[in-house]
Parts: structure tokens; C-alpha cells; sequence
């Protein structure tokens, strides 16, 4: 199978039309055509269809395409840890992290890992963690950052502890619900979860950690900008690492609730797949995050 068919046929995939996949790898309409009908006598089987407005993949169409998305990750790994192994800092890293991690531990980490490695691209994706936990098996990132998961396949990923969090309870700054002195006092009010529905996130698990019922879900965010904006512009309660919500900027807009209960403890880490050689990149960037780990403990 020639690399420049299979190429030829994700173009076409990606792009929707055989003009602009024939565009963007720089050859004939005709050429793009007989590349992808050449790739389709040597599968026996139609891998797209053509009508008047574009082209789509068949089902035989879709998994040569993902095949071949996750091939050609993996040669730009291999090529990004051959130039890394022989000295070439050079090629791109991409960061998995929760709005948590992006908040808190991402800027410091990036700043020193920068500074050191100029010539890496860093990439950064900011998303829930099951769907980082996803793109860390598929090879679409090289490193996530969350709170670290219970139940992880032992063996499956290289897990580093970095951090202890302690989340707060905050709300907008005047809000009468900053009164509250316990977790039973805020059940009713509505809460920011941070998820992709209320059947998850930190609120639920605070409450459930104290034997209480999970309270209402009054937004679902998944973004730092939109944790922030939903808290501090109506009368709903959130979390946030105490890290942030004690930062002056933060405090100017918010403010802490101390519950008897005490915040929620948990522990940020990072994971990487669990392979012979990681890119040196890798093994850098976990070196990077140790250390403003520590800087962070050291200073809160």
C-alpha cells in the first residue's frame, strides 16, 4: 500500500471534496483520483462515495481513515523521538489537562519547559478527564493532567503524583450563601459542575464524600474561563483548588465559604502511556511539572 494513496485518501476525508484534498497536497484532481482508485482495487472495496456535493467515507472507508490517522501519529512520534534521542530538542508535545490542571499548575510548568526547549511546540488541550484518558490511549496526546483516577489498569500508564489540592467552596463576593457553615446548608443551592453531566464532577463528589445527596446542577462548564464567569456573575456555588481561589484576582470577584466539612482533597497527577522509550520531550515535561509542583506547595 503506497504511503502517498493512503495520504491521498485522508485528504479527501478531511477535506470533503476531491478538489480541495487534490489542493492541499499539492497534485491534479485526475492524480488524487487515481491514487484513491488504485488504493480501492488493491482493498477490493469502495472506500468512498462520490456524489455532487463531496465524498464520504463508506464503513470500509472509516477504518482504513483511522488506521491511518493513528499510523501516521505514530511515525510522527517515532520521528520527533529519533531527532529528541540524537540530541534535536525539536518536534511537538501535547498537554491533556483539566480546567483544574490548566488553572493551576499548566502556566508555571510551561513558562521553565519554554525557557529550556524553545524549539518544542507545545500544544496544549484542555478537556474533561475520561476524554484525556481517551486521547492518551489513542496517542493524540503525550501527556495527561488531572486528579488522578481510581481504578487505573495497573501497568497501562506511568502515573506521577504532583500536588495535593484541597477544593474550596466559593461564590460571587456578597452572595448570602457565603454565610453557610456547612454542606447541608448549601444542598439546595445550585451548583457549577465541571463534567460532561451532573452525574459527575467535584460537587457531587464532595457531597457524596459526607454522606450527603449530590445538589442541583445549575451549570455545566468545561472551561476555566467558564467556571470563573458562571461563579462570579450569579448566585451559584462552585469549586476551586485554594491556590486560586485565595489569588488576588480571584478574591476581587470571590469568595470562600469555610464549611465545617473542609474542602475536597485531591491529588493532581500526570500519566503517560507506558512504553520502553518515551520521548525525551516527555520525560522532560514531567520533570518540568514536578518542579512547579513544588514551587506552588512551597509558595501557597
Amino acid at each position: 500500500m503506497k504511503l502517498t494513496n493512503l495520504r491521498a485518501f485522508v485528504a479527501a476525508i478531511e477535506e470533503g471534496s476531491l478538489r480541495a484534498a487534490a489542493r492541499r497536497i499539492g497534485v491534479s484532481q485526475p492524480a488524487l483520483t487515481k491514487m484513491i482508485r488504485e488504493l480501492e482495487r488493491e482493498l477490493a472495496t469502495t472506500l468512498l462515495l462520490r456524489s455532487t456535493t463531496g465524498v464520504l467515507a463508506t464503513a470500509q472507508g472509516m477504518v482504513l481513515y483511522e488506521r491511518a490517522i493513528a499510523a501516521d501519529r505514530e511515525l510522527a512520534h517515532a520521528v520527533d523521538q529519533i531527532q529528541q534521542l540524537g540530541g534535536r530538542m525539536t518536534g511537538t508535545l501535547a498537554i491533556g489537562a483539566v480546567p483544574l490542571a490548566v488553572m493551576l499548575l499548566v502556566p508555571e510548568a510551561l513558562r521553565t519547559f519554554g525557557q529550556e526547549f524553545p524549539e518544542i511546540q507545545l500544544r496544549i488541550i484542555e478537556e474533561l478527564y475520561i476524554a484525556q484518558l481517551t486521547r492518551l490511549r489513542k496517542g493524540e496526546v503525550d501527556i495527561a493532567l488531572g486528579p488522578l483516577p481510581e481504578h487505573l489498569p495497573p501497568g497501562e500508564f506511568i502515573v506521577e503524583k504532583l500536588m495535593p489540592i484541597d477544593m474550596v467552596i466559593v461564590v460571587r463576593k456578597g452572595n448570602p450563601l457565603a454565610r453557610a457553615r456547612s454542606l447541608a446548608e448549601l444542598g439546595d443551592a445550585p451548583w457549577v459542575y465541571t463534567g460532561a453531566s451532573a452525574d459527575a464532577g467535584y460537587a457531587k463528589m464532595l457531597f457524596e464524600t459526607h454522606g450527603l445527596k449530590p445538589p442541583p446542577a445549575g451549570a455545566l462548564v468545561n472551561s476555566t474561563l467558564g467556571l470563573l464567569s458562571v461563579i462570579a456573575s450569579g448566585n451559584i456555588v462552585g469549586l476551586l483548588p485554594h491556590q486560586i481561589a485565595v489569588n488576588p484576582f480571584a478574591m476581587h470577584h470571590l469568595q470562600v465559604v469555610p464549611v465545617a466539612e473542609g474542602p475536597l482533597k485531591l491529588t493532581l497527577g500526570a500519566l503517560a502511556r507506558a512504553e520502553t522509550a518515551l520521548k525525551p520531550s516527555v520525560r522532560h515535561f514531567l520533570a518540568h511539572l514536578h518542579r512547579a509542583a513544588h514551587y506552588l506547595t512551597r509558595t501557597a
